[in-house]
């Protein structure tokens, strides 16, 4: 049985994920007290057919929610159910804004200020995080943005390692969700070439110019090779995903192009691998 736990902070866009996992396939139970976890499965595995893809979601706004994910888990895992659990998170500031925006306060607000309520909600969450076996961070992802992140991860039930080789931007700060960080800068940067300061490292013309520098094809050719080396530790590990954020000054030329020439390095070695562009367009 394919089984995902998703939780998180308010506003950082858990109810976004369920209706992606809808969208993929996933029969999602919403605002599920942990204590009906076990129960939930056991039914959802019964019915067969689409309940053997199961989302339950879960809610601090829940009056019979428990700071136990820990434990909750580790009770489906002793029933033979080996569930995903995904947390969505988001900077402080942006979930300040996004609470504004709609006018609405935190559920763990009280008389207190909006920061207040985050805060006891990242301590009520802390266990939940620790357990993860997914982080997305959303900071700067839009609802489509999430929804195709989402895609990326659960269009398929493969259990297999999958990579995303993630592009960004140094200036607008590191990806929350990187377990391996890429640092491009120390190539000549395409921006202070007339002719190609317009484009990005998609076009042939930045590409070619970025994998002619001295090094840069045999770095990129020994990273994959160390990744694939640990691909077989991260399975045994039970870890599933895995983000490899290329970076560079502003994520427009040499992390773009970098990015996509590792994934063809990673998928020429079986690893499948996905290519995404966080800041992209931002300049």
């Amino acid at each position: 049985m394919d089984l995902v736990v998703v939780t998180g902070l308010s506003g950082a866009g858990r109810s976004t994920v369920a209706r992606a996992l809808e969208n993929v396939g996933y029969y999602v139970v919403d605002n599920l007290p942990q204590t009906l976890m076990v129960t939930m499965a056991e039914l959802a595995f019964a019915s067969g057919g689409a309940g053997r893809r199961t989302a339950m979601t879960l809610d601090v706004r829940s009056r019979a929610f428990s700071t136990d994910l820990l434990g909750a888990v580790a009770d489906l895992r002793v029933r033979g159910f080996q569930p995903r659990v995904v947390f969505v998170d988001a900077s402080d500031d942006v979930l300040i804004r996004r609470f504004e925006s709609v006018r609405r306060p935190h559920p763990l607000q009280g008389e207190g200020r909006l920061a207040d309520g985050i805060a006891a909600e990242r301590v009520l969450l802390a266990n939940a995080r620790e357990v993860a076996d997914v982080i997305i961070d959303t900071s700067l992802l839009n609802g489509n943005q999430l929804r195709g992140r989402i895609e990326e991860l659960f269009v398929t039930p493969e259990q297999t390692l999958h990579v995303t080789a993630l592009s960004f931007g140094f200036k607008y700060g590191l990806p929350a969700d990187a377990d391996l960080v890429v640092d491009m800068r120390w190539l000549p940067n395409p921006h202070w070439v007339p002719e190609l300061r317009p484009f990005s490292g998609k076009d042939p013309a930045v590409s070619e110019y970025v994998m002619a520098q001295p090094g840069a094809v045999e770095f990129l050719d020994q990273y994959a090779a160390v990744v694939a080396m640990a691909t077989d530790g991260y399975k045994r590990e039970g870890k599933r995903y895995l983000t490899i954020a290329v970076g560079c000054t502003g994520g427009k030329h040499r992390s773009v192009a970098s990015a996509i020439a590792l994934a063809s390095r990673l998928g020429s070695r079986g690893i499948p691998t996905t290519v995404s562009h966080r800041d992209l367009g931002r300049e």
